[in-house]
């Protein structure tokens, strides 16, 4: 199924479990964001409490400094972080970020090639879920990390 863009209701969402949400992302059911449209990124993979978001870097997410802004690795992080969260909720159930903090180990230029980053939850209560996520590369010692709670 052709991926599409949008905004999925609250109303609509609320009514759908967590992970059928997410998973409706990924195989094209619903609209990805319009932030997946603007940036060129997709929701790949989905099993309840982790998520794989993946982008080709291209030219255009390059900075001055001619690697791949920060902001980003910083986005597909806390995408894949949101989602991985998400799909441990109840119908019903809602979520945002609280706080994230990311580490940005080297610097990704579209010579890196396909970004993966792959959220997993660490924990998630009744109040706060905490996430996790990674971006490795294809350069060995390479991988972003940020931490999220919800």
């Amino acid at each position: 199924m052709a991926k599409s863009y949008g905004t999925v209701s609250a109303e609509q969402k609320l009514k759908m479990s967590g992970l059928a949400f997410v998973q409706g992302l990924a195989s094209g059911a619903l609209p990805l964001n319009t932030i997946a449209r603007t940036l060129g990124y997709d929701v790949t993979e989905v099993e309840r409490g982790r998520v794989v978001v993946t982008l080709v870097p291209t030219d255009a997410h390059l900075n001055p400094a001619g690697t791949v802004h920060g902001g980003l690795t910083a986005t597909l992080l806390d995408s894949c972080m949101e989602l991985a969260v998400q799909s441990t909720l109840d119908a019903g159930t809602s979520q945002t970020t609280l706080e994230f903090k990311i580490s940005l180990v080297r610097p990704i230029t579209p010579d890196t090639g396909p970004i993966r980053a792959e959220g997993n939850v660490l924990n998630c209560g009744r109040r706060i879920g905490t996430a996790e996520g990674r971006s490795p590369t294809s350069r060995a010692g390479c991988s972003p990390t940020a931490r999220r709670r919800a």
